[in-house]
This record gives structure tokens, sequence and C-alpha cells, in this order.
């Protein structure tokens, strides 16, 4: 079982800046692919970006390629999501999530288990 806890958003102009972080628990963090995903007010949750359990791998949407990196701290159970350059389409709630896989997972059907989101908000 892990249970993922997201932190981080809020709202920023367009141009800014924010980190999100997801906190797991137990001890198997480093087992999971991790992987965030949003969700748009009226629109499908879509797939942001994944990082193998090693973190050695990345996978990006190409709507946020060269603007968010993910990266994780396996020592500290915890995932990240740093993104720049926002924009207003980048408004959503994000989720982050965890896959039994050691690859990088960028289908949301294979993770198993998910956080409860944090709000990003981005003015134009």
């Amino acid at each position: 079982q892990v249970q993922l806890l997201e932190s981080g958003g809020g709202l920023v102009q367009a141009g800014g800046s924010l980190r999100l972080s997801c906190a797991a628990s137990g001890r198997t963090f480093r087992s999971y692919a991790m992987g965030w995903f949003r969700q748009a007010p009226g629109k499908e949750r879509e797939f942001v970006a994944a990082i193998s359990s090693s973190g050695g791998s990345t996978a990006y949407a190409d709507s946020v390629k060269g603007r968010f990196t993910i990266s994780r701290a396996n020592a500290k159970n915890t995932v990240y999501l740093q993104m720049n350059s926002l924009k207003p389409e980048d408004t959503a709630i994000y989720y982050c999530a965890a896959a039994p896989f050691t690859g990088v997972v960028v289908t949301s059907t294979q993770y198993n288990y998910w956080g409860q989101g944090t709000q990003v908000t981005v003015s134009s």
C-alpha cells in the first residue's frame, strides 16, 4: 500500500515557476515508477511527466517538454515536478501516481495509487 500526498500548488502569474512535491508512505517507494498527471476543468486527466523507479529515465508530454522537470529522491520518498515558464493552459489539478514497475510508465491505467491532487492556477 502506498499513500501519496501532493503539495506546492498555488496561484502564479504566466511565466512564473512552481515546484510540486509528492511525499509517499511506505518502504517500497524505490520500487515504484512515478508520474504526474493533470486535469483541467471540463477536460480528461492527461499525462504530464513520468520517471522510472531508479530515476534514470524520464518522459514528458509534448506540451510541457522543455519547461517541466520531474525528479525523485528515493531516500526521502519524494517525487518532484519543477514547472517553469508556466502558461494559463497549465492551470489544472495536478496528481501524482505510483505504478509497480521499474521503467517509465505514461499510461494512467497502469498506475495503482493516486494522490488527492494539488491545484495549480496560472493567471495571464
